[in-house]
């Protein structure tokens, strides 16, 4: 069976050249000029919405694509805000609206957080994702597939090799 047989269903690593916009027509990113994204579906290492929609695509197809908020970066929460003292911050962290951290809670547990205003003895941190609330337009093209390895499905992840060919022996450009 070929790449060319195959279609998105889960445990395969896909391939996929994007262009993602806002409402606006703002590119907030893309892979064009850079190596495709390399992911295995099924896994939710995307956002669900862009995940679902790509299930049965070939390579070589495109799709325009819209996610809405709640399938891709989640509402705008109200309540993801916290006030911090600016003393809980090193001296030497330059902050400025729009800086993401990331914080370490008392658990261990770390999160990304983003300055939203600095006030004169305080901070106001988002924990909002900075794509929250907003509607996603995707431009895919499906440019490759092939199965995951056992290896691959057992970390959740895309492997490489240091020279630069994927598990299946093929170069990655």
């Amino acid at each position: 069976m070929t790449e060319r047989d195959l279609i998105v269903a889960d445990d395969l690593v896909v391939s996929l050249d994007y262009t993602l916009q806002l409402d606006d027509g703002e590119t907030i990113d893309t892979s064009e000029g850079d190596e495709p994204l390399e992911f295995i579906q099924g896994h939710g290492e995307i956002v669900p919405g862009l995940e679902q929609a790509l299930y049965g695509m070939t390579v070589g197809e495109e799709k325009d694509l819209v996610v809405q908020p709640d399938e891709g970066y989640g509402e705008l929460d109200p309540d993801a805000y916290q006030v911090i003292p600016r003393s809980a911050f090193p001296g030497e962290v330059e902050l400025e609206p729009g800086l993401g951290l990331e914080l370490t809670d008392e658990d261990g547990e770390t999160m990304l957080a983003f300055v939203a205003e600095i006030r004169p003895d305080t901070v106001l941190l988002d924990f909002n994702h900075p794509l929250a609330g907003e509607t996603l337009h995707f431009k895919v093209k499906v440019v490759g597939l092939r199965p995951a390895t056992a290896e691959e499905l057992d970390h959740d992840h895309v492997h490489f090799s240091p020279d630069g060919h994927g598990p299946n022996g093929l170069e990655v450009q």
